[in-house]
């Protein structure tokens, strides 16, 4: 089975975890918990969690932002930049997107409303970029998510480009193009694998594959 470095909190507790580690091992890849490195692994997966520290992105910490784990920011920025420097595939889920827009030299804007929906697996549509990479793998223009977070992108770091957002013009998905797999979403997939979002993760899993085929040749 292919090994894919799961990145939690120190104190996320584990019904957080659970959904995460299933919808991975449903395509058949295992998890890794908290890797400090990612030697023989073939993906890097950034879930969801507290707020990222607004001193990533150099900005003073608002009324608004909550508690921050700035052990996690640091060691899931390296982690990120590990995998972009050997390209390794990257899945960024909600926290995870804000963590790779701030740890790539973009901002958060520390507080927004509406996007805060905890117990409903509909909140609002996104409209997603035609080319994308997302694009190609939901096979859709619009598409409904379970968005939840009361944090968003602000500045757009210089290396992503913007492929989905909502209707009030929120960042719901980041891409990088010019590697093997690097996708964000503000959403969470994990908790609906029952659906179109399982294709995120067999997409990763495709991407991941090919690490390995790489290493064994």
């Amino acid at each position: 089975m292919l090994g894919v470095a799961l990145s939690f909190g120190i104190d996320t507790p584990d019904n957080k975890r659970g959904p995460y580690r299933k919808a991975l091992e449903a395509v058949n890849l295992q998890p890794v918990e908290n890797a400090r490195a990612l030697a023989r692994l073939d993906g890097l997966l950034l879930a969801g969690g507290f707020d990222v520290d607004p001193e990533l992105y150099g900005a003073r910490t608002q009324p608004e932002t909550g508690r921050v784990d700035r052990e996690r920011d640091e060691r899931e920025a390296a982690l990120l930049h590990e995998a972009l420097e050997r390209d390794i595939p990257v899945l960024a889920i909600c926290r995870g997107l804000q963590l790779m827009n701030a740890a790539l030299g973009g901002t958060l804007i520390q507080h927004i409303e509406g996007h805060r929906c905890l117990d409903s697996q509909e909140v609002h549509a996104v409209r997603i970029a035609a080319g994308s990479r997302l694009r190609s793998i939901l096979g859709v223009d619009d598409y409904v998510v379970n968005s939840r977070h009361h944090q968003a992108v602000g500045r757009v770091a210089s290396a992503l480009v913007v492929t989905a957002r909502s209707p009030e013009n929120v960042v719901e998905a980041l891409e990088l193009p010019g590697k093997r797999f690097v996708l964000a979403v503000q959403w969470h997939p994990e908790e609906r694998t029952d659906g179109p979002d399982a294709r995120l993760f067999a997409a990763f899993r495709e991407a991941a594959a090919t690490v390995t085929c790489e290493r064994t040749r």
